[in-house]
């Protein structure tokens, strides 16, 4: 289906950075159809050195490539493109998604039913297993209420195959940095990403931000997409965990309420002390360093981050969210051995 001419402007636009080998892959696909929709596709390349400008503009000289200087990470790579592309609502998509036909037109009328609503994410299923749920999105994120990440059909390491169980649209608290339709309003008002985090939860981070302010988010299932994953950082790295620990307590400080500040924060600084004797026990020496790390890099920005989180608190406007669960995932999981989101005592869609 053509968008309407009265549809709100978008603009695809993919982060690059050393994916040369992808774009013969999962490129052409979204050319298409962003071709046969009027829609501009942008490729921001963040300083690549693998010849991928070059290979862009021999092989596929429809894509508006914006070259940045050097590598700016996910958070600051994206926020300099779309600084400079004007359109109502920006599609991020990664360089290893492989999309489906009709992907775009259910999040793109969601957006345009309802004006609070931020942002929305398509299911995520995974290029390797096409009949699972991908890690990294899956159907829709949550957090629990240590903060930590869960997604519907991914809880910790199990990821489901998808039956269809989590078919119906929700409100989420956080859509991944994946495949993301974001409205423009919502992603320069909140800021953008935060660009200390360089690359790894930035986008819960904006999306909880988006959730104080009173925005909303959502998961529509009738639009699926295809993700490679662990294209740029395979999910075992030393430099994914540092960076995943790291930004999660730099997410916690920001956008905790008051009151539940340092109940939440003083657990999570304990229990990371836990995963990195576990590292170290099982000789995961680089893991076990990298939580080390991150928690110095912690304790060195506290103040910088206080500042942030000063800043940000009279921003709020909402500080519960349902789509939080007061529970522990972690807990659920390992002692009671509940390992699919639709066996949890949690529903999201009604106030706990």
């Amino acid at each position: 289906m053509t968008l309407s001419r009265h549809r709100p402007s978008v603009a695809i636009v993919i982060l690059n950075w050393n994916g040369r080998s992808l774009f013969p892959q999962f490129l052409p696909p979204i050319l298409e159809q962003s071709r046969r929709e009027g829609i501009t596709l942008f490729v921001a390349d963040n300083g690549s050195t693998d010849g991928s400008p070059e290979f862009l503009e021999t092989h596929f000289p429809e894509v508006n490539l914006l070259r940045l200087d050097r590598n700016h990470g996910f958070a600051g790579g994206y926020n300099r493109a779309l600084a400079q592309i004007d359109a109502d609502v920006f599609v991020l998509v990664n360089s290893d998604v492989e999309v489906t036909p009709g992907w775009m037109e259910p999040c793109l009328a969601l957006l345009e039913a309802h004006p609070r609503l931020a942002a929305v994410q398509p299911k995520i299923r995974s290029w390797k297993e096409k009949e699972k749920f991908e890690y990294a999105g899956a159907a829709g994120g949550f957090l629990d209420g240590l903060g930590y990440p869960f997604c519907r059909g991914r809880i910790l390491t199990e990821v489901e195959t998808d039956l269809g169980q989590y078919d119906t649209p929700a409100s989420i608290l956080w859509a991944t940095g994946a495949c993301l339709f974001i409205r423009a309003e919502a992603f320069h008002g909140a800021g953008g990403f935060d660009e200390d985090f360089f690359a790894h939860m930035e986008e819960i981070d904006l999306c909880w931000r988006l959730k104080n302010q009173g925005w909303q988010i959502r998961i529509e299932p009738a639009s699926v997409v295809f993700h490679l994953g662990g294209a740029t950082l395979s999910y075992q790295s030393p430099r994914k965990v540092y960076l995943n620990f790291r930004n999660s307590l730099w997410m916690l400080l920001k956008n905790l309420p008051a009151g539940k500040l340092l109940p939440v924060l003083l657990p999570r600084l304990v229990l990371d002390g836990v995963a990195a004797a576990e590292f170290l026990v099982t000789g995961q020496v680089s893991a076990f360093k990298a939580v080390w790390q991150a928690h110095m890099a912690f304790y060195r920005s506290l103040h910088r981050f206080l500042k942030k989180r000063k800043a940000l608190l009279p921003l709020a406007q909402v500080n519960h969210h349902p789509e939080i669960y007061n529970g522990s995932m972690v807990w659920n999981f390992y002692v009671r051995r509940i390992r699919r989101f639709s066996q949890f005592p949690f529903h999201p869609d009604h106030d706990q």
